[in-house]
């Protein structure tokens, strides 16, 4: 069981945050292989309103589970601190009041996401033919917010102890699920967007079920006692002080991209289609940072809770490092593959060339958006609550306040939907690493190797 845990405060920090990168880079790589699949199917074998069906909802999909996913990091990262400070009844406890915080949670956005599908779409003006489409997909996905939630909580414990290996291999079964099922109930029983939605939250449950009941058996942590089920109101608060802020972080992120999401509505179904296919490789673009990310989020956690300074701020230069690496790669892929990775998605090629072109312009931002994820990772796994709400707004304003003026200048037109997304990185990653650089994060660095309460 001691062998599945990772201490991160000792050690060569480049080996440290690679090795527990990697697994999840490539957890996050076949999660993105499933969304890249799951819209492979639904546009080819459906067509391109069914995946602008899809690709409607996905701003406000991830609005609700902005809450039940910030609580997971907030829990994730008390527990890398109790770690680092070797407070293992902590631990155990926080993971046993992790129940009750995930679970109102869960319920909450699953009443809310099921009651406000159809007027959410309505009211950013979803194009008619695709409105009943997306409604209907929306409220089968918010039904199991509740399996989503629960295979990212048990996620954030084991990687906050330094397991990064266990999720993976659950995350990659509910992959190949979910396809299998994708390929069911989409080419075979031709049940349209419905069935992508419902392969979803199946393959999610067996995610969820997997890792919670591997957790119980193999890790040390997770052998609860009665009493560490037992409330626990400064743990709950801690978890809270920290996690909502994180959630108003990803909330929002996902409210301006909802306000994009409306603006790129505007322009009819063959953009809609060419913003979600290119909204699918940005994510795929994306995971490298996300698990370098947190990373050095769990880096920082333990590190900070066992006072060592001088190691956290190792961790955060090593990963700027690695991330401009990964930006070498992909800014050519991008300028000279643009089309072909978006003709993965559709036939059209209307769509095809919309988001050839529209990677071109994204690219050249693709290290401020690496450098969002590195920062904010330190920061986060410094505890720097206040800071995540700040990067949250900043990042909110830039989306609403770019997207719908550059598309008025001359010239520019829908192509600002692109360039709204490369300035609002370029923005927010300079600002994350302004406030790095500011110091208010060393305030959570304890004097001895304990945690405030």
């Amino acid at each position: 069981m001691k062998s599945r845990v990772v201490d991160m405060t000792k050690g060569n920090t480049t080996r440290l945050l690679v090795n527990f990168m990697l697994p999840m880079l490539l957890g996050n790589l076949f999660q993105q292989l499933y969304n890249f699949v799951d819209s492979m199917i639904v546009g080819k074998f459906v067509g391109a309103d069914a995946l602008a069906a899809v690709g409607a909802t996905s701003a406000i999909n991830f609005l609700f589970f902005s809450l039940c996913n910030g609580l997971a990091s907030g829990i994730g990262i008390v527990i890398s601190q109790y770690f680092g400070a070797e407070r293992d009844d902590d631990v155990r406890n926080t993971i046993g009041n992790a129940l009750y915080i995930m679970g109102l949670s869960a319920f909450v956005m699953t009443v809310l996401g099921i009651l406000l599908a159809r007027p959410v779409l309505s009211f950013l003006r979803t194009p008619s033919n695709i409105l009943n489409s997306s409604a209907e997909y929306m409220i089968i996905i918010s039904s199991g917010i509740i399996f989503i939630s629960s295979y990212n909580c048990v996620s954030a414990i084991l990687r906050a102890v330094g397991d990064s290996k266990s999720p993976l291999y659950f995350l990659i079964l509910s992959c190949f699920v979910n396809i299998g099922l994708d390929l069911l109930f989409v080419y075979v029983f031709r049940m349209g967007v419905a069935g992508a939605g419902i392969a979803t939250i199946l393959s999610q449950l067996i995610a969820a079920l997997g890792s919670f009941l591997f957790a119980l058996k193999t890790n040390i942590y997770f052998k609860l006692k009665k009493k560490d089920l037992s409330y626990n109101k400064i743990i709950v608060a801690r978890s809270v002080k920290i996690g909502v802020p994180l959630a108003f972080q990803s909330s929002l992120i996902a409210i301006s991209c909802v306000a994009l999401q409306s603006v790129v509505n505007t322009f009819g179904s063959a953009v809609v289609a060419a913003f979600t296919a290119t909204s699918r490789i940005e994510q795929l673009v994306q995971q490298p940072f996300n698990s370098l990310g947190m990373a050095v989020s769990t880096f920082t956690g333990q590190n900070i809770g066992a006072g060592n300074e001088a190691r956290v701020k190792k961790g955060l230069w090593t990963g700027m490092a690695i991330m401009a690496l990964f930006v070498m790669v992909y800014l050519p892929s991008a300028q000279f593959g643009g089309e072909f990775f978006i003709s993965l998605f559709v036939n059209d090629a209307e769509v095809i060339a919309l988001g050839g072109n529209a990677l071109k312009i994204t690219s050249w931002f693709y290290v401020f958006l690496g450098m969002i994820y590195v920062a904010r990772g330190m920061l986060n796994g410094a505890g720097d609550a206040i800071f995540a709400f700040v990067n949250g707004f900043v990042e909110m304003l830039g989306r609403i306040c770019f997207a719908r003026p550059f598309t008025m200048i001359p010239g520019v037109g829908v192509w600002g939907v692109w360039l709204a997304t490369g300035m609002t990185w370029c923005v927010t990653g300079i600002i994350s690493l302004l406030r790095y650089l500011q110091g208010k994060w060393k305030v959570n660095v304890p004097k001895k190797v304990e945690i405030n309460e």
